[in-house]
């Protein structure tokens, strides 16, 4: 019942704030490298804040930390949807706010300097590459069901890590987000401020089962993604491109854009091969090297990005005829 009535209330909030983005123009034109062609909402990935504060009216005595910095990076994301901002202060401002969820975590006491490096770079890209991958109508809200699922399951399961609740909250979000944006003429998109958010949520909850468990194969859970931006990004570079501009190269753009697959199944397609890689990384816990199921993971995404320059050479070949 408790979730049921977070999920209408969650409803409300987002209708609402349809409102207040017809009011004041708060939409996303579709250029030459958009996955879209018509005028949308943008920022209706606010809902993931709206979760997260409701979570923290209840449990403020422990979530100051987490919320200060979902906040944060809700913020600066928020004002780069309606008014574009230098990448200086969007960067400065995630720097702060991982600041933040490191020192909740403990993580500066926890670990040596080089790890606490690592992982502010790894959570910097995570976060970036949560907002790369939003690009089609349902990805980042599919995508993030599933890996707050396998999370929870683990939780629940496996190691008790952290308040089911708060990874459940995550999930009502999702499941009310997609509800306006799975569909093929989506009516909002989530923007830089639900891409973000999530992904700060995300990132949090990964970091800290990674602490408590004292292994990183839940990293793993962020596979699919992390596989398609760090490729995608190594081949832009190979191409000289500035990998700040916008692009029409991660693998699930080729497939909308250029082979014309439904963006609804496309991102549905990203969902199951995460739940695959999920469910494989809890079984094989404790069951295997955890290097061993790194590659056994990692090797075969790779084989599968691969298909993208396979499909771009087919398309250029069919131009040339």
């Amino acid at each position: 019942m408790q979730y049921t009535i977070l999920g209408l209330i969650l409803m409300i909030l987002m209708l609402l704030y349809f409102k207040v983005a017809n009011r004041f123009n708060i939409i996303d034109k579709p250029n030459q490298r958009s996955s879209h062609t018509e005028i949308t909402l943008r920022g209706g990935g606010i809902i993931f804040w709206f979760s997260a504060l409701l979570y923290f009216v209840q449990h403020f005595q422990n979530n100051y930390f987490f919320f200060t910095g979902i906040t944060l990076v809700s913020l600066v994301s928020f004002w780069d949807d309606i008014q574009s901002l230098s990448n200086k202060i969007r960067i400065s401002i995630h720097f702060l706010a991982i600041t933040l969820i490191f020192y909740d975590l403990g993580l500066f006491t926890a670990v040596p300097l080089f790890a606490i490096v690592a992982a502010y770079i790894l959570a910097i890209g995570l976060i970036n590459a949560y907002n790369f991958m939003d690009g089609i109508n349902g990805i980042t809200g599919l995508y993030t069901l599933v890996v707050l699922g396998a999370l929870l399951y683990v939780n629940s399961n496996i190691q008790l890590f952290i308040d089911g609740g708060f990874i459940k909250y995550g999930m009502v979000a999702s499941l009310v987000f997609l509800f306006f944006n799975y569909r093929k003429k989506a009516k909002c998109f989530a923007g830089d401020v639900g891409s973000i958010a999530i992904a700060f949520w995300v990132i949090y909850l990964v970091l800290k089962l990674v602490l408590v468990t004292n292994s990183l194969i839940w990293l793993l859970f962020l596979a699919v993604y992390g596989i398609d931006a760090v490729c995608t990004i190594l081949h832009r570079l190979y191409l000289k491109q500035n990998i700040f501009e916008a692009h029409r190269l991660h693998l699930y753009q080729i497939l909308s854009n250029e082979y014309q697959i439904q963006h609804r199944l496309v991102s549905l397609y990203y969902a199951l091969v995460q739940t695959i890689i999920s469910t494989l990384v809890i079984f094989l816990y404790q069951k295997v090297n955890d290097t061993l199921l790194f590659l056994i993971v990692i090797m075969p995404l790779l084989l599968i990005y691969t298909l993208k320059f396979y499909l771009l050479n087919k398309k250029k070949l069919k131009l040339d005829l």
